[in-house]
């Protein structure tokens, strides 16, 4: 029988992926902040619309512009981290879906045992 399981992948940091890692940042920023302005437009678009509560689309919109700050203030203070971080650190950058093969009289400690993958500017050097 097989089963699937999250497997973690982690990055080792080097000048190389720190660099990788900013820019995603900086690409996921700019996003949030353009989909900020654009519920901002929307929301001023709606506010004017005849038969529409202000109130609720204030509410509304409000709701996901903050959410998305939130998520702006988050990446902030990823960013930062990421500048204190020496070379060599290990980062989970991303969750994998494995299949495990599982057969009659195998040990459940090892079948569930913690696994992951690291890897290191693009090339997987372990996968333990």
């Amino acid at each position: 029988m097989q089963i699937i399981r999250t497997v973690p992948v982690k990055q080792i940091l080097t000048e190389t992926s720190r660099a990788q890692i900013k820019e995603k940042f900086d690409e996921r920023y700019q996003r949030l902040e353009r989909e900020c302005r654009q519920l901002s437009f929307e929301q001023k678009k709606l506010e004017r619309k005849p038969g529409v509560s202000r109130q609720e689309v204030e509410r509304r919109f409000s709701k996901e512009i903050g959410r998305r700050k939130d998520q702006l203030k988050w990446l902030e203070y990823q960013r930062k981290q990421l500048d204190i971080l020496p070379d060599g650190s290990e980062l989970e950058t991303d969750d994998v879906q494995a299949l495990i093969e599982v057969e009659e009289g195998d040990q459940w400690e090892q079948v569930i045992q913690d696994r992951q993958i690291v890897v290191e500017d693009g090339k997987v050097i372990r996968a333990r």
